[in-house]
């Protein structure tokens, strides 16, 4: 069991080292607001609160704590959940979707460090309190770190792992040193990416006994009513803290906020129609082209709209579980990755909409695509790079482009040629290795979209004899077997933003290979992509950060752990006219939790 840090109480500052409160930090340089800006520049601060929203998702849920992995639970929506706006629990700092990853005060008014990074000092906003009136304190934020790093899921569980001496310093304030284990993100990730949860109200002895029990939060909202698995409303606490601080203003605008869940997308879009939902977010590019012939939309009443963030590209892909035998040899990957006709998919299922995704960053100066490796990046690699391909390292590699015939011989002979440099031969119609034994696997998929696009893989899969077996699971088995790695091939998304840090680690890192709960759905431990981790997390300069995302961009698509897919570069949004939002967006694209009811002003 790990050792529990233990709170000390410090009257003044006697013995430790000193430096200027400030509002707010940033990975690189320094952050872009003053310290006394009013509010993020893509609200509308003027807004008037009031109204409602209601939001759908496809699933359900049994349980109000998404902090730990006992019996694999569902957490509602809005709890802990930035898309929404962190409704329930709250950090101590929040980010700004404006820049690459800048933090501002939220339970913490101001932050203290040096320039190595060795400490940060977190000292509350005296304003904060719990939901039952008791103040936010220095003992709740020890605790809560305390508590989640040893009863807490991935990641919130190794957050102390890099932490040497965590502290009280006077009334409200709490410091953590810094071991060797850290970066340069771990104080902004600590500032970020922990909920604050309270002392007097939670039980360690049955934190883990998941529950629909509702809890004490800090958050702007609380919770109105449940029907478990079904729906959750919130309601608006009038006596939020924090509706005045300035990273704070223009967010939490509706009087209550409903989140309904449903079996399927068809019926939630089925739903939105009616006016039952307000906004369905859409990434299906026939979707998009084709649903929106209803009478709300020729009214004027339901608005289509496209925004252009300023991110990369990210990954959405067929991902390859190399926990399993089958798919430990890169060559064999690299042949299934290769018999993937992307455009025949794109051709036959989306009138050509999409755009083939080459790279985890691509559409940025942080991928590898379209950018040549420099000495930087070669001096970072070092041996490595011999396992990446020339094309790789001079950005020009692409995945093969076919005749979109669905049959492309030219590509489909790559793709046996590497098979048989595996050991696989075709025999019967069928690729067997030297045992005789056929190459056969199964990819789970969640939904009607996944199932078409598993589809089109398998039968481009049938043509070199390689059986592909397709399986549909609800949602809560879906989590289920993504939390404990059981599948041998799965879809997934990796959004990419402009400030990669520690969460590369939960994805990609050999650390979390082997944790329940983790993202590392590929099983990928390898220590020149560990290196490159950290190398990216510790960057001291722009450049240095640029040249370590690109060399562990370039491993990554070496390494072909992930079938590429496909990407928007915008994102496309329906909504009733009722819901407004402000005029700006972000670099991060549309903010939903900015938004509002126009009914209410």
């Amino acid at each position: 069991m790990r050792r529990l840090l233990l709170p000390l109480l410090f009257l003044g500052f006697s013995g430790l080292a000193q430096a200027e409160p400030v509002h707010g930090i940033a990975m690189h340089g320094q952050v872009a607001l003053p310290a006394d800006y009013a509010h993020f520049p893509y609200v509308n601060p003027h807004v008037k609160k009031g109204g409602k929203i209601s939001y759908g998702v496809v699933g359900t849920f049994d349980s109000l704590n998404p902090f730990v992995i006992k019996g694999m639970r569902t957490t509602a929506r809005g709890v802990w959940d930035p898309e929404y706006g962190n409704l329930f629990y709250e950090a101590l700092m929040q980010r700004s979707s404006d820049e690459p990853f800048s933090l501002y005060g939220l339970l913490a008014e101001s932050v203290e460090w040096d320039d190595e990074r060795s400490f940060i000092q977190f000292n509350l906003n005296p304003k904060a309190h719990w939901h039952d009136g008791e103040p936010v304190t220095a003992e709740d934020v020890i605790f809560s770190f305390n508590l989640l790093s040893e009863k807490g899921r991935p990641p919130y569980n190794k957050r102390l792992d890099a932490v040497a001496k965590m502290e009280q310093v006077g009334e409200r304030s709490v410091r953590f040193t810094f071991n060797e284990k850290a970066n340069r993100e771990t104080p902004l990730i600590l500032a970020l990416s922990m909920p604050i949860l309270p002392k007097h109200a939670v039980d360690p002895a049955t934190f883990e006994q998941s529950s629909l029990a509702v809890p004490v939060a800090s958050g702007p909202y609380k919770i109105k009513s449940i029907q478990p698995g079904e729906k959750i409303v919130w309601q608006r606490d009038p006596d939020y803290w924090g509706k005045d601080i300035p990273s704070k203003v223009g967010f939490d605008n509706y009087d209550e906020i409903s989140v309904t869940y449903f079996l399927q997308d068809s019926t939630l879009f089925e739903a939105f129609k009616k006016g039952d939902v307000d906004v369905y977010p859409d990434g299906d590019a026939n979707h998009w082209d084709r649903a929106y012939d209803f009478p709300a939309v020729q009214k004027g009443d339901v608005v289509k709209e496209v925004f252009k963030p300023g991110l990369p590209s990210g990954m959405l892909g067929f991902v390859f579980n190399t926990r399993r035998p089958i798919f430990g040899d890169v060559r064999v990957r690299e042949a299934l990755s290769l018999a993937f006709d992307f455009e025949w998919m794109n051709k036959t299922l989306y009138d050509n909409a999409f755009q083939r995704t080459q790279s985890f960053w691509q559409n940025s100066k942080l991928g590898a695509y379209g950018n040549a490796a420099d000495e930087r990046e070669l001096a970072l690699l070092g041996p490595a790079k011999d396992k990446i391909g020339p094309e790789i390292l001079a950005g020009t590699y692409t995945m093969p482009v076919t005749d979109a015939s669905g049959s492309d011989r030219k590509v489909l002979r790559e793709a046996v040629g590497l098979l048989k440099e595996a050991g696989y031969t075709i025999k019967g119609g069928k690729m067997v290795d030297a045992s005789g034994k056929p190459l056969a696997f199964e990819v789970m998929t969640q939904n009607p979209g996944q199932e078409k696009m598993a589809v089109a893989f398998q039968r481009a899969l049938k043509m070199i004899g390689v059986d592909m077996a397709i399986r549909t699971v609800d949602d809560a088995q879906y989590q289920a077997r993504s939390n404990s790695f059981d599948y041998d091939m799965i879809i997934k998304a990796y959004t990419s933003s402009l400030s990669p840090g520690a969460e590369q680690v939960n994805r990609w890192g050999a650390a979390s290979k082997d944790a329940q709960g983790s993202f590392n759905y590929a099983g990928v431990a390898d220590p020149d992509i560990d290196r490159m981790i950290d190398a990216l997390m510790n960057a001291r300069t722009q450049e240095d950060f640029q040249a370590a995302v690109r060399a562990y961009d370039r491993l990554l698509v070496a390494g072909h752990y992930v079938v590429p897919l496909y990407h928007l570069g915008e994102q496309w949004v329906a909504h009733w006219k009722r819901i407004a939002r402000p005029e700006q967006v972000p670099l991060y694209g549309y903010q939903l939790p900015t938004w509002w009811d126009a009914r209410a002003q």
